[in-house]
């Protein structure tokens, strides 16, 4: 089975084709989109799923500005040759409103790049009644202390034989950390990617 389709087997009916999007390790439907042919060559050509925006009157790639990418892993068209299914690997959430699936899905094990798109978006669109908006326009010197303070409370609570306050203090902690990631220009991603690799040298080793 080729891996992509030719560009003269697809049939752009009215310059655009729909486009099924899937998650290649799970089978879960992601997300349906167009393209052009324009948008089909540049994903091609970047194995970074690209597509037309008809609000937009312009291409954008899945990812331009969240950096969730969806990438490339096969490339399947229908009986009719005018609709396209892509099997991806996301590289984050898929939705612009942070969850798995554009019919707001969310995987459990996803659910931290949720939180981690819910504070992009209350920083990016300056959410003035926002703790978070609050938190970061204090800048990195107050952030940092705040995670410290966090810290703090759960190193006391671990020292005492209440769980369930253990628990929340792990989850303030946990949450300005994302903040703390955010304010960084990093992401839980990478934190993750270089944990990864740890275990594999580890393994290697």
């Amino acid at each position: 089975m080729e891996k992509y389709i030719q560009e003269e087997k697809i049939n752009f009916k009215d310059g655009l084709i729909p486009v099924i999007v899937q998650d290649s390790k799970t089978d879960k439907v992601l997300m349906l989109g167009y393209m052009n042919q324009e948008a089909y060559r540049k994903s091609i050509k970047e194995k970074k799923l690209t597509f037309y925006s008809r609000s937009k009157k312009r291409l954008w790639t899945k990812g331009e500005i969240s950096k969730n990418y969806l990438l490339i892993q096969n490339i399947l068209i229908d009986c009719d040759q005018d609709a396209l299914l892509i099997k991806v690997n996301p590289t984050g959430p898929v939705c612009h409103k942070g969850t798995d699936t554009c019919w707001k899905e969310i995987n459990k094990i996803n659910f931290l790049f949720y939180l981690e798109n819910i504070i992009s978006n209350k920083i990016n669109k300056e959410n003035k009644n926002s703790y978070v908006f609050k938190l970061f326009k204090k800048g990195i010197n107050r952030i940092s202390q705040k995670f410290g303070e966090e810290a703090v409370e759960v190193i006391i609570e671990s020292k005492d034989m209440n769980k369930n306050l253990f628990l929340n203090e792990s989850a303030d902690l946990l949450f300005h950390y994302l903040i703390l990631l955010y304010s960084k220009n990093s992401s839980i991603q990478e934190v993750i990617e270089i944990l990864k690799k740890r275990h594999l040298k580890k393994d290697n080793d």
